[in-house]
């Protein structure tokens, strides 16, 4: 197929990449929960910038939550008790 692009199905994967496939969806879950409950439990004396734009971000595939994580929590902050 000269020029034109091949997209892959569900149907087309080996077992093993289904299973790859699937952890690191849930992988990328698992990290977007975690954000957004650390987001929800932490003051918003403790995030730099306004909570709700934070929420959009975590939910950019895994680089939100990374961000979310290394640029969003101040960490100069009284911590959470």
């Amino acid at each position: 197929m000269s020029g034109a692009s091949h997209q892959r199905r569900w149907a087309d994967l080996t077992g093993r990449q289904r299973t790859a496939v699937m952890a690191g969806g849930a992988a990328q879950l698992a990290l977007a929960a975690a954000a957004w409950a650390d987001l929800a439990w932490r003051p918003a004396y403790q995030v730099r910038g306004r909570k709700p734009v934070w929420a959009g971000v975590i939910a950019v595939s895994w680089v939100g939550p990374v961000l979310y994580f290394l640029r969003g929590i101040s960490h100069h902050a009284e911590p959470i008790p």
